[in-house]
């Protein structure tokens, strides 16, 4: 990221040493971790010293690489979760809402796990780390294949997935003054994946039905991922901490963030989860929504990237609440009004840009203000708060489209599940706006 030397948010001294590091930090072409003060500790003194050390390149490109394979896999597939849904209720297996709680587990677990794959990355490492969770993500959709029959299946095999932290983590050791564009690639990934995956399994569906569509993505996240896993290495050994440094909650910037972060997921899967019933309701065949959410997918992608960028330029927390404004305008202003597919494509642009952003962002955030030695357990706290939203969001709007009429009823059934969510994104919004402010009351100002 660019330099915010002139900013006058800095650290207290912590020992006579720290002026030393404060030096380095001058020297360095990255002091961004000096610019927010959460806690005036050793670890984000260290993390001064060893940002400035970061080669921003090298093998960290291969790992970043690695790293967008992985979330091809583990983003694409929970942002696909609409087209297999929508497919499940035209057999009748069950409803949007019980369906839609299938889809929030497999993101749901990687809050519930989050702590812990923290802690198994300091156990045994990155690289097992993420062959563990590509082989729970893999097996999970070859078991799929045979559970289509069961809601209760589809809970265990297509819900439990872990070894998200490894992607959130390992890149701010390669990357410091890159370290957004860096996250933005990752990331990136995830759209990327969701746009094809979302083609691939409504072809799949089509020609070979929804058992194997889960059979052959489970096999080739296998033959992909692992590979990919295994170039996964981290650039020093991670540092043993707290397992939750529950300290950090005494600062009023992380507790603030931490509930901004609960909240801004509960709205993040509603429009790929629905999209494909929503324009089912247009009259639309099912190709379309499978395309509506492939270009959901595609727009989050160039979201993540684009927001990557900006992180560097403008900072991550003014990026992270671009994001959430731009989110919860889009549905409460454009979505409810989508009538016809012109205003639809509309929302998907913008939603899917704003979506993706969030993603990217926030692992910018955790690192800059927290340290890049403390982004294990920081996002391992970050994201457990995440559980709520995840788990419950979408089937909260599915359970708001039933109680107004369901899926086969008119446009009008969808609008408070629209509004929902738009209101909890905004809610987000306000609550990183605050800590803007409590960071620097100048609106322009880089944070």
């Amino acid at each position: 990221m660019a330099s915010t030397s002139s900013q006058t948010i800095s650290l207290e001294p912590l020992t006579p040493s720290q002026p030393v590091s404060e030096s380095t930090q001058d020297l360095s072409p990255q002091p961004q971790t000096s610019n927010f003060d959460p806690a005036a500790d050793a670890i984000i003194a260290e993390s001064r010293l060893a940002d400035s050390l970061v080669p921003d390149g090298g093998y960290g490109w291969v790992v970043i690489l690695a790293c967008s394979i992985i979330t091809f896999w583990f983003v694409g597939t929970s942002y696909s979760w609409g087209v297999i849904q929508a497919a499940l209720v035209e057999q009748k297996l069950s409803n949007p809402a019980s369906l839609s709680f299938v889809g929030s587990l497999t993101a749901a677990c990687i809050s519930f796990f989050a702590l812990v794959n923290a802690r198994i990355v300091r156990w045994i490492g990155a690289r097992w780390t993420a062959v563990v969770g590509v082989l729970a993500l893999g097996m999970g959709g070859v078991l799929s294949g045979f559970s289509t029959g069961s809601v209760g299946g589809l809970f265990f095999t297509a819900g439990v997935v872990m070894g998200w932290m490894v992607v959130s983590t390992i890149p701010a050791q390669y990357f410091n003054k890159k370290r957004g564009i860096a996250n933005g690639i990752v990331y990136a990934g995830g759209g990327l994946g969701g746009t094809v995956i979302s083609f691939a399994m409504d072809g799949l569906i089509h020609k070979l039905g929804v058992e194997w569509t889960f059979r052959i993505i489970g096999i080739l996240i296998l033959t992909t991922g692992l590979p990919a896993a295994w170039m996964i290495k981290e650039r020093a050994p991670v540092k043993t901490t707290n397992f939750v440094e529950w300290s950090l909650f005494k600062n009023i910037r992380f507790t603030t963030l931490f509930i901004a972060g609960a909240i801004a997921t509960f709205p993040l899967f509603v429009p790929p989860f629905f999209l494909p019933l929503y324009s089912s309701s247009l009259g639309l065949s099912s190709s379309a929504g499978a395309g509506l959410v492939a270009g959901f997918n595609f727009s989050s992608a160039v979201g993540r990237l684009v927001c990557g960028f900006l992180s560097d330029y403008i900072g991550p927390v003014n990026t992270l609440f671009i994001s959430l404004i731009l989110s919860a305008l889009s549905m409460l202003v454009i979505w409810p009004v989508s009538n016809s597919l012109g205003p639809l494509i509309l929302f998907v642009i913008i939603n899917g840009a704003a979506n993706g952003g969030f993603f990217s962002t926030i692992p910018t955030v955790v690192g800059s203000v927290f340290g890049s030695r403390r982004v294990g357990v920081a996002m391992g706290m970050i994201v457990t708060g995440w559980a709520g939203g995840y788990l419950m969001g979408a089937p909260i709007a599915g359970y708001l489209l039933a109680a107004y009429g369901g899926e086969h009823s008119t446009l009008k059934a969808y609008h408070p599940a629209i509004f929902y969510a738009g209101s909890m994104a905004l809610g987000a919004a306000i609550l990183v706006g605050a800590v803007k402010v409590m960071l620097n009351k100048s609106p322009f100002k880089k944070l």
